[in-house]
């Protein structure tokens, strides 16, 4: 059977301001701002409730794709909705019950069992919102010695358990997923749990740091290594539960996990329009960080595909118990072309390698001065680097210097000669002149050009700058901030 998938046309609602209008269930409405982005509400998907654990009346939804027959293992996705969501939410707000009509997977959505509220953890100094579960608000519970305890916990656990029982279900390729609180439970299910997943990825929702790591910086864990996705969006300022900057939880989160993962090499850089993904190579499992640019709180709608493709796809649990890697449908490797530079810097990332320059990356503006009475008016700021940096990237490796070490020539790789001047705006190649967007600097002994100029120019290449980092490739591409972030204080640091 050919496991073609359709988006089905919906009716907008664009004056909705409710975080999950009711009227979505069993309707063809769609909603879409910049977090959430609702598909039709899925024909096949069905609604269950019963006593999974102990007397609690629990609902949970089932999506079983038109080509399961039975006959053959399939992977089971537990995806997890955000706080004032339901199962159903989670299942028109994300596309995995589309993914799943592709692959063939089995997606269970369950609904928390407390006013829509998971029950998660906080550090027991910041239990904000309640104490106690009959007080208006969201329940957050301290740390437990007793994770069994957690009504939600075990009710997610058996009902992977009663799929197994119901369906053919790949035990060693069960994964987990969730979304703002839902990735706050599945990180908490991982910790606990992970033995359980083969691999476990979340949007939005980072875990509070003092859950991660002990007062020494130890981490505190039981679950173990496996698979792990972040995706992380540039504009999100949400959940507001824990102390500190969103970088500072933003870097231990990923932190914990490659850690846990024995994460030791640096990361493969790979941006893709808005998709800005870091690869993470590990020698007990791999993982995966995205940052997406100009997005707010919640998930994209593609995340669902973009999980399985680069990485369920292409994981599952052995027989011991292993993490293992098979050849996903997207490879997780960097941009084979791709350049990273960070003002201040002495190192570059080139095609997925640090280079050593011989002076740091350095800003300088062109100005206009005339008839401004002695003031300047700055016509724009551009990164600047040594010229043996770009002989080396971009030609036969050799500088040839002259006019006292002020002048100098580089041969590109095509043979095209270029020469530059300090003071000047001016590049001469093969014989003829070019203005440049700001003049040459000369510099500790290095003559400084504008790289921005040397890649748009002359190679037509994409240069895209955030947070005081350049990424330059040869395709569309949109550097954001957590992603620049990361490339400077984890790939180009300096060693003091």
């Amino acid at each position: 059977m050919e496991k073609k998938i359709v988006i089905l046309p919906g009716t907008p609602n664009d004056d909705n301001r409710e975080y999950l209008p009711e009227a979505i269930k069993d309707s063809d409405m769609v909603v879409n701002e910049n977090g959430n982005n609702s598909q039709v509400y899925p024909a096949r998907l069905i609604e269950h409730t019963g006593h999974v654990v102990g007397e609690v009346n629990n609902t949970w939804y089932e999506y079983v794709p038109v080509a399961y027959d039975g006959t053959q293992k399939v992977p089971l996705v537990v995806s997890m909705h955000g706080g004032l969501m339901t199962g159903w939410g989670q299942a028109v707000y994300s596309s995995w019950t589309l993914v799943a009509d592709r692959e063939g997977f089995i997606v269970l959505f369950p609904n928390a069992s407390d006013r829509r509220f998971w029950n998660v953890e906080c550090d027991p100094e910041q239990i904000v919102v309640a104490t106690a579960p009959n007080e208006e608000g969201i329940y957050l519970n301290p740390p437990s010695d007793q994770p069994e305890n957690n009504h939600d916990m075990n009710f997610v656990l058996q009902l992977i358990e009663l799929m197994k029982c119901k369906y053919n279900i790949d035990e060693g390729r069960v994964f987990i997923q969730g979304m703002s609180m839902g990735n706050l439970m599945t990180s908490q299910m991982a910790r606990y749990y992970g033995q359980v997943f083969a691999g476990k990825a979340g949007s939005g929702g980072p875990s509070d740091p003092r859950l991660l790591f002990d007062e020494n910086d130890g981490v505190i864990n039981r679950g173990g290594a496996l698979a792990v996705w972040q995706t992380r969006l540039e504009l999100d300022d949400v959940p507001p539960h824990y102390l500190g900057d969103a970088d500072y939880v933003i870097k231990r989160n990923r932190e914990y996990w490659k850690r846990i993962n024995h994460c030791r090499t640096l990361p493969e850089i790979r941006i893709v329009g808005e998709d800005n993904f870091a690869f993470y190579k590990g020698e007990l499992a791999d993982l995966v960080f995205r940052d997406v640019k100009n997005r707010d709180h919640g998930q994209t709608f593609d995340d669902a595909e973009l999980v399985w493709d680069y990485l369920f796809s292409g994981i599952r649990r052995d027989e011991q118990g292993h993490i293992v890697n098979t050849e996903p449908i997207s490879p997780r490797k960097g941009d084979k072309y791709g350049i990273a530079l960070a003002l201040g810097r002495t190192k570059a990332f080139v095609n997925n390698q640090l280079v050593k320059m011989q002076g740091p990356v350095i800003r300088h503006k062109k100005l206009k001065y005339h008839g401004l009475n002695g003031s300047a008016i700055s016509r724009g700021e551009y990164f600047l680097v040594p010229a043996s940096f770009v002989a080396d990237v971009f030609g036969d490796k050799q500088c040839r210097y002259f006019n006292q070490g002020h002048s100098v020539e580089i041969v590109l790789k095509d043979g095209r000669m270029l020469q530059f001047a300090r003071g000047s705006i001016g590049c001469i190649m093969e014989n003829r002149i070019y203005s440049m967007f700001c003049e040459s600097v000369y510099k500790d002994g290095e003559v400084y050009i504008p790289i921005q100029w040397i890649c748009q120019r002359l190679f037509n290449h994409h240069v895209s700058y955030c947070d005081e980092v350049l990424y330059i490739t040869d395709h569309y591409a949109e550097l954001s901030l957590n992603m620049a972030r990361l490339i400077r204080d984890e790939i180009l640091e300096e060693e003091h």
